[in-house]
């Protein structure tokens, strides 16, 4: 093609796909002017101009304003510099769009009313500095002010919900469950006796932290009666709860007698609030963590026998009181 030859807007507009209107007034604007004017007046424009218009619809086409137009083509700011601030933007526009998409597929999976629908959003809005602000709050709400088992304390606070930038709806319903639940004055309560007990403990000279193999015990013999259909009143159950109070007496250094019994009682009631199990099965699923199979079922039982296996305490009898998680 000859640099020479000049071009209409006719022309541009056939070559470009661009309308006559939109050319005339990226002219008018001075982002294409045109190269010269017919003797009768009409607009002409070069090669360079037809380069330049391909350059303002590509950018136009990414999503770029006039302005930032304007200031490429006169090469205030470079393509390169424009292209990353303009990712970024956008990258921020997908991670908005994606919460959306399953903040709505959410709502549409919980029937939701609009004023959930208002919660949710507003919910699945907030920065990972502030879910993480919000769940900080609730343990220093409910531990604050007690010498509670600092291993224990230490575990909440390092598992924050990281909501994924792209996240599954269960992952936001669980998001939405888990800020109602922290906020959720009664379960403030519940854990700031939990809290208030752990201290109790803590003063009568208990360090033993957390217990996991103890747990493990638990399931593990409560597994197996559950699995062969002993009841927790029954007779068979008397030698499975003769081995737990057995391990629990050996781990915390304590007689294995009635006292033990009604101690591991107040224990087991204390911590056995559902909602807590819930609260950190919210918290797998918000993170992605394998989901752990529910232990309710197993200290349900392991409640019931033991109550059912331990005699009444004598008036007057202290046994009980204080305690730990």
């Amino acid at each position: 093609m000859d640099g020479d030859t000049l071009f209409t807007i006719g022309t541009l507009a056939r070559r470009t796909g661009l309308t006559v209107k939109t050319i005339r007034f990226y002219s008018d604007t001075g982002i294409v002017p045109p190269t010269d004017r017919s003797p009768v007046g009409y607009r002409l424009y070069d090669i360079h101009a037809l380069a330049r218009l391909d350059l303002v619809r590509t950018l136009r086409d990414l999503g770029l304003d006039l302005a930032v137009i304007q200031q490429v083509l006169d090469r205030e700011v470079s393509v390169p510099e424009v292209a990353a601030a303009h990712a970024d933007a956008l990258e921020v526009q997908i991670r908005t769009l994606r919460l959306r998409r399953a903040v709505l597929r959410a709502v549409a999976k919980r029937g939701s009313t609009p004023e959930e629908m208002d919660l949710m959003h507003k919910l699945a809005k907030l920065s990972a500095d502030e879910r993480r602000r919000l769940i900080t709050d609730f343990i220093d709400d409910t531990f604050g002010g007690f010498d509670a088992n600092a291993d224990f304390v230490d575990m909440m606070r390092s598992a924050m919900p990281e909501l994924p930038d792209d996240p599954e709806p269960e992952q936001v319903d669980a998001w939405v469950e888990l800020a109602e639940l922290a906020q959720d004055p009664d379960f403030r309560a519940a854990v700031r006796r939990m809290a208030q007990y752990q201290a109790a403990e803590r003063a009568q000279g208990d360090v033993t932290g957390l217990h996991h193999d103890l747990t493990e015990t638990v399931r593990d013999g409560v597994g197996r009666a559950l699995d062969a259909g002993i009841t927790p009143a029954s007779a068979e159950a008397a030698p499975v709860i003769d081995a737990l109070t057995a391990r629990y007496a050996q781990t915390f250094s304590r007689a294995n007698d009635a006292d033990l019994r009604l101690w591991l009682l107040t224990r087991l009631e204390t911590a056995g609030d559902s909602r807590t199990e819930r609260y950190w099965h919210l918290l797998a699923v918000i993170n992605g963590w394998p989901v752990p199979p529910s232990l309710a079922p197993v200290f349900t039982w392991f409640t019931e026998a033991l109550r059912a296996h331990t005699p009444a305490p004598e008036a007057g009898s202290g046994a009980g009181k204080g305690g730990d998680l």
